[in-house]
């Protein structure tokens, strides 16, 4: 036993010692950054302050699906297809992939939905701005992106680092200053309890946690990255460099939307506060910790706007390059996608919509559109004329199902109550 610890210790340590794997490293922080948007702030701040710990063990549930769910996507990118690019090879009928096309792009605006609302939010709370200026100010941030990608796609990954550093740091701040018990942290992830008051809350954390671009995004950054290098002929490398990055970095975000739950939990839970917005945490912070706890939030939510509305851009991006013939340049395509995204908040804005219903409301369509790319992504990834020696094994296919199921029967539940739950 001991000797065979020691043995794939050692293979782990030449593989973090190996040139080529810091080359690869990196897609799995741009797919992270989805799973620790502002649609999960909004779920994770609210459970915390309302139950205390009693919903970690569903981020860590969640945080465990989506490696899986990430981990079939990369490896199909690494078989040499985008997830969107399979289902344009197999579906014969033009008419039933241009409206799948049609879908998925309805799935990245309700995606970023969430994201805009958390960049304008930051930027009223931290600068005063009103949100319509916010949300026009927020469209700059595919000028970032453009910036950040026009020499080298391996840039805009080593901003991504940043983004998610940025958050990490800011949260081992809030944690310093809410002084949750670990002891207590420690238990409640271990203990699987749900309430009728808490089904809800738990629902919606799945539901802000899973999504549907970061599945399409994965497969198609990562066939884009053995395209343009010649370092990665041994695919087999590949696939270990492609597990040790996704677990890495979406253990990273598991981390991140814990540590959210837990500040909230900590510094709200208790207090006589009401705490059911991110705006509402916000000024909360102020009174019980301090004007910097707040600003350290704010900056965070920031960071955390910007990442995500990047990734939900690229995702536009790789959904329409797969899906359809459209022969548009990478900038005009982002900027058309950019601009897309934009109007819904823009009208939502006009109309006095609380953002907090904004945020509901994008996460049941997320919740409606997760079989979109979930489906298709455990049946294509089992099937092994098109995946050959990365098909699934039998065991993965009959797990990745489990997930999928416990994600479609907890979103059902979510779109009931929605609508019918009174």
């Amino acid at each position: 036993m001991a000797n065979n610890l020691t043995g794939k210790l050692r293979f782990f340590i030449s593989i973090l010692a190996d040139r080529k794997f810091w080359v690869f490293f990196g897609s799995g922080f741009i797919v992270s950054v989805a799973y620790m948007d502002p649609g999960n702030w909004g779920t994770s701040i609210s459970s915390g302050a309302a139950f205390k710990y009693d919903l970690l063990w569903v981020v860590w549930l969640s945080s465990g699906m989506a490696m899986l769910f990430q981990y079939l996507s990369g490896k199909m990118g690494i078989a040499g297809y985008s997830l969107a690019e399979v289902v344009k090879i197999r579906w014969k009928s033009k008419r039933l992939v241009f409206f799948y096309w049609i879908l998925a792009e309805i799935a990245v605006l309700a995606t970023d939905l969430a994201e805009f609302l958390g960049i304008v939010v930051a930027l009223n709370l931290l600068f005063g701005i009103p949100m319509l200026l916010g949300s026009v100010i927020a469209m700059l941030d595919v000028l970032l992106l453009l910036f950040l990608t026009r020499k080298s796609f391996k840039t805009l990954e080593y901003g991504f680092i940043i983004f998610v550093f940025v958050i990490g740091i800011s949260y081992v701040y809030e944690l310093f200053v809410t002084h949750p018990e670990l002891s207590e942290v420690l238990s409640y992830s271990a203990k699987f309890t749900l309430t009728p008051e808490t089904a809800l809350f738990a629902v919606g954390i799945i539901g802000a946690t899973v999504m549907p671009h970061a599945l399409f995004i994965h497969s198609w950054l990562i066939k884009n990255k053995l395209k343009e290098s010649r370092l990665f002929r041994d695919k087999k490398q590949v696939l270990m460099y492609h597990k040790i990055d996704n677990i890495a970095s979406l253990f990273v975000a598991g981390l991140i939307n814990a540590a959210i739950m837990v500040m909230a939990a900590a510094a709200f839970y208790g207090s006589g506060y009401e705490v059911a917005t991110i705006e509402q945490a916000y000024l909360t912070l102020t009174p019980l910790f301090g004007g910097l706890a707040s600003t350290v939030f704010a900056v965070a939510l920031l960071s955390a706007g910007i990442s995500s509305s990047i990734t939900g851009t690229l995702s536009g991006q790789a959904i329409m390059e797969s899906l359809t013939d459209f022969k548009l340049s990478i900038w005009m395509r982002r900027l058309i996608t950019r601009f897309i995204n934009l109007v819904p908040l823009v009208i939502a804005i006009l109309l006095k919509i609380e953002p907090l219903q904004i945020l509901v409301y994008s996460q049941v369509v997320l919740s409606l559109m997760i079989p979109l790319p979930l489906i298709p992504l455990i049946y294509y990834s089992s099937d092994k004329r098109l995946m050959g020696r990365f098909v699934n094994q039998k065991k993965t296919t009959i797990l990745a199902s489990v997930f999928a199921l416990i994600i479609l029967v907890f979103n059902g539940y979510l779109i009931y109550q929605t609508f019918f739950g009174g």
